[in-house]
């Protein structure tokens, strides 16, 4: 008689190059995520988002500003694809030919229905032990984003902004993008 075991088949990065490239995959902890592609909101807001930090970066030379999809190789079992995400200059050597090669400087996730749990706890937990030094969490319905620094190999909440307000950022020392822009619609 066999034994019957709970435990889930855990996927390599090679399993995650076999996916179909018409569907969105995150190879999480060796589990290989489907995610649904994002609703026009999202996508609006991760626009802005993005826009205005690539504006900033390029117009001060800092480094380079990526949209997802856009993979990102922390090891064989975590391959994620941040909505945004930016390199600085002194670590450019991590952005390869087929992926991004190590932990972004900074990693933005716009929050949706199907991702939420994923980006507040999972991803959240990854990044702090990778070493991205900074993650913003974007909630597009409460229309919010919080700003952690990485401090003693974990996150800490920097501040929370609501749309109202001008967000900075603690590693992209001069950047200030005023909320109200990125959540008009």
């Amino acid at each position: 008689m066999g034994v019957l075991t709970d435990e889930k088949k855990r996927f390599s990065y090679q399993d995650y190059l076999k996916t179909p490239e018409d569907k969105r995959y995150e190879l999480i902890e060796g589990e290989l995520v489907m995610t649904p592609s994002p609703v026009p909101y999202h996508q609006w807001v991760a626009m802005n988002i993005a826009f205005e930090i690539r504006e900033f970066v390029k117009r001060n030379d800092m480094g380079k500003v990526f949209l997802s999809p856009c993979d990102v190789y922390l090891d064989d079992e975590n391959v994620l694809q941040p909505d945004i995400l930016f390199i600085s200059n002194e670590r450019i050597n991590i952005i390869g030919e087929k992926n991004i090669q190590g932990a972004p400087d900074l990693v933005i996730e716009i929050l949706s229905e199907n991702t939420a749990y994923t980006d507040m706890v999972k991803k959240k937990r990854l990044y702090a032990r990778f070493g991205v030094k900074e993650y913003w969490i974007v909630a597009t319905g409460e229309k919010t984003v919080e700003v952690y620094s990485l401090k003693g190999g974990a996150f800490v909440l920097e501040r929370s902004y609501s749309k109202d307000f001008i967000l900075e950022s603690p590693l992209l020392v001069g950047l200030k993008i005023g909320l109200s822009v990125v959540f008009e619609f």
